[in-house]
């Protein structure tokens, strides 16, 4: 099995927005994945990861998009 890639212990950058969105504008987490992050597991955490940089997140001030 692929070693993981070091990563912080959540996208998250305390620009926290999903109040009209699904998807917080800050890290890019939808509102399930911000509310399970301490239950997934580090391979759930890597999707997700990959998905949001990808996506250009997480994003410091969030209101760029």
């Amino acid at each position: 099995m692929p070693q993981l890639p070091v990563r912080p212990d959540t996208p998250c950058v305390a620009v926290c927005s999903t109040t009209f969105d699904a998807v917080c504008r800050g890290c890019g987490r939808t509102v399930a994945e911000v509310a399970q992050w301490a239950i997934l597991s580090a391979t759930e955490k890597e999707e997700v990861w990959l998905r949001i940089t990808a996506q250009g997140y997480p994003q410091r001030g969030g209101l760029s998009r």
